[in-house]
């Protein structure tokens, strides 16, 4: 499972990047859609005109409120097919800038990569956030190939994770500020692009240490055991795509997939605003 989670790590910026690059923003945009809307439209656009109430559910962890702001009116502006031909040409352009065409093992990440995920869809039941990616065809050019398996493990991941949260009672909220509780990522960071108000924050602290789950603002020793178990328990949850690779496929992709990451991180595509 560890080198299965390694493999996913290192390559998951080549997914990740199309959240923060300059493209994508400049796409939307051109589609008439400013601010957040851009964001929940092109990961969403894949169930077509999806009402707030449907991304709110699969997205899991953000402020409601936010989701149905971002999305109001947003689908009288555009469509859903413009909204992914934008994100796609986007998630090339930015890509492409960061030299990932021109890496010597891309034939054989996007090889590993791609089995893994086609893998992936033979098990699609109760994941709908993949299952939708999944139904989507495959792209022709190579760099939006692996950009298109990478998501579609992402998303097969993130339907695991969040199936996780819900077998252990940790909600949307309360997920964020557990993650927060790690020091994994910036507390303020999580606090802006989930947007939930102060008082709410807080108040779920203060659940968590009735639970036992957090003392002061960091993790209590039952809450790392809880957070352990959730995410060797995603990892699990993933493994019919990465299995197929067997331990050899997985070391060999994480192996080769360092070099694509890091190119992302070096060309700035993961710079944040």
């Amino acid at each position: 499972m560890k080198t299965a989670r390694a493999a996913w790590r290192r390559l998951e910026p080549v997914h990740g990047m199309i959240y923060f690059v300059p493209e994508g923003r400049r796409r939307y945009a051109a589609l008439g859609l400013s601010g957040r809307a851009g964001y929940f439209t092109s990961r969403s656009a894949v169930f077509g005109r999806a009402p707030a109430e449907l991304v709110i559910s699969t997205f899991y962890n953000f402020n409601p409120d936010l989701v149905r702001q971002a999305l109001e009116g947003a689908w009288d502006a555009t469509t859903p097919q413009q909204v992914l031909d934008a994100r796609y040409t986007a998630a090339g352009e930015a890509l492409r800038r960061a030299g990932i065409h021109e890496l010597p093992d891309l034939d054989e990440v996007l090889a590993l990569t791609r089995r893994a995920a086609e893998a992936a869809c033979e098990h699609a039941q109760g994941r709908p956030l993949f299952a939708a990616h999944a139904a989507l065809p495959w792209p022709e050019e190579p760099v939006l190939q692996l950009w298109h398996a990478q998501t579609l493990l992402r998303e097969f991941r993130g339907d695991g994770h969040v199936a996780c949260l819900l077998s252990e009672g940790v909600g949307g909220l309360e997920a964020l500020v557990l993650h927060a509780a790690t020091g994994d990522v910036p507390v303020g960071f999580l606090k802006a692009s989930r947007a939930w108000p102060e008082e709410e924050w807080a108040g779920t602290q203060e659940r968590l240490r009735t639970r036992g789950l957090l003392d002061g603002e960091a993790l209590s020793p039952e809450g790392v055991l809880l957070r352990r178990h959730i995410e060797d328990r995603t990892d699990r949850l993933a493994l019919p795509a990465y299995g197929a690779l067997g331990e050899a496929g997985c070391e060999r992709l994480a192996e080769l997939a360092s070099p694509f990451g890091r190119a992302v991180v070096d060309a700035g595509l993961l710079n944040l605003g």
